[in-house]
């Protein structure tokens, strides 16, 4: 009989095949079968560099995941079987168990706690590949302060033997991914090649007039960036510049006729003078009404000194607020996200020269600036393109040519009546 036996299969790898159909797990055979052709293993293993190479991961994030999906056996070789394995957790697995993956592979130097310059080498892996210059070393001018506003939405509270350094628990990781969803989506796709629109690293084309200078833009690409990772794959195409208070003035008339034509989604950027930079995006058309009034798709966000987005608890649905033209006390005219009348998460009052921002359970968010009271020096409105086309009720539309307040909006007359107004309003 002799003393030769076949060799069994690694159980996980058994378990791990029930995660793909058989047509997934033909496909993946034929990848690692072309990628270790380019290793020359004879067909047994890909190469550090050949799956570095194809992944397009590569420094010490790409280091570290090549590391965990060989089950630290540190020999450089990624079997077949490794890769089913991995996959079946990574990508197959349940929300938890994907986010521990993630976890344990943003810890680069693999000393078993993720601190925080663990995490800012992660930063310049997904800036880098993302942005390709700029983000190359840790450091760099260009990119430092890039960098740091995503790192300050990061907590770490957890105490680190033999060193005054603190570092980041599982808990302070998924609320991490909450507020910076778009490094979330990218840490979770990165067995995905780049070319195949990998989640988490696409950019919207941010669409202005040619009259509009660019440095005076308050959305730069890394922002859209982070907005993105909140919205829908239709709504990451492009974004076109509504409205800017250098070009179009502090009007309130003028703000709310350009957001009129659109009657899609928008992100409203505001920077106030404290420097901060914040906003929101809203999920439904500006229009006038003397309550809240939206869905549980917009959300808050902070983009500078610090990046993170706040989403819909579910305390309530005090989402948009737009009110023009009221009289009453009760209903202060302005637009904002959140909270409650005259305590909002966000409120630009009408003269768009003044505005507060106060905690709100309607998305879990904290003060956007550094005092309740905001004096806003930039407002900019974007407006959300989707399948090639602006969802536009009008190509231009000027103060004078959008009328009375009446005509611009479709709930006036209804809503005057309301409040007892319509009688004294011009037909």
């Amino acid at each position: 009989m002799g003393n030769t036996q076949a060799t069994l299969p690694d159980p996980r790898f058994a378990s791990a095949t029930r995660a793909f159909t058989q047509k997934e797990l033909e496909d993946l055979k034929s990848i690692f079968v072309s990628l270790a052709a380019q290793s020359q293993s004879g067909g047994q293993y890909i190469s550090t560099s050949v799956f570095q190479a194809y992944f397009g991961v590569k420094g010490p994030l790409g280091e570290r995941l090549f590391d965990l999906l060989t089950n630290h056996r540190k020999d450089s070789k990624l079997t077949f079987e490794d890769l089913v394995i991995a996959k079946s957790v990574y990508e197959k697995g349940s929300n938890d168990e994907i986010e521990e993956f993630i976890y344990q592979l943003m810890d680069v130097t693999g000393d078993g706690v993720l601190k925080r310059s663990d995490l800012e080498s992660v930063l310049i892996a997904i800036l880098g590949s993302i942005f390709s210059i700029g983000f190359s070393e840790p450091g760099s001018s260009s990119s430092q302060h890039i960098v740091d506003v995503f790192l300050k939405a990061a907590t770490f509270d957890n105490d680190v033997q033999g060193t005054a350094e603190k570092s980041m628990s599982f808990e302070e990781f998924k609320i991490w991914c909450t507020l910076v969803p778009s490094a979330r989506k990218f840490l979770g796709s990165l067995l995905m090649t780049a070319d195949a629109g990998r989640p988490g690293s696409q950019i919207p084309k941010l669409l202005y007039g040619e009259n509009m200078d660019p440095s005076l833009l308050l959305m730069r690409k890394e922002y859209a960036w982070h907005i993105a990772g909140a919205l829908s794959q239709p709504e990451l195409e492009g974004w076109k510049l509504l409205y800017h208070s250098a070009t179009n003035g502090l009007s309130f008339n003028t703000f709310i006729g350009n957001l009129s034509t659109c009657d899609g989604s928008t992100v409203l950027i505001v920077k106030d003078r404290e420097g901060h930079i914040y906003g929101g995006y809203a999920s439904q058309p500006w229009e006038r009404h003397g309550d809240f009034y939206g869905d549980m798709k917009s959300f808050l966000f902070q983009l500078y000194p610090k990046a993170s987005i706040f989403k819909p608890t579910g305390a309530n649905h005090n989402i948009q607020w737009c009110a023009v033209n009221f009289s009453s006390e009760n209903i202060p005219n302005g637009i904002g996200f959140g909270g409650r009348a005259s305590h909002l998460g966000l409120f630009l009052s009408a003269s768009l020269d003044v505005g507060h921002t106060f905690s709100c359970t309607t998305f879990g968010s904290p003060c956007l600036s550094k005092t309740n009271h905001i004096y806003p020096e930039v407002i900019e409105c974007w407006g959300i393109v989707q399948n090639g086309a602006h969802h536009q009720k009008q190509d231009a539309v000027s103060a004078s040519a959008a009328g009375s307040v009446l005509q611009r909006f479709k709930e006036d007359r209804h809503m005057l009546n309301m409040v007892g107004l319509a009688a004294n309003s011009s037909e």
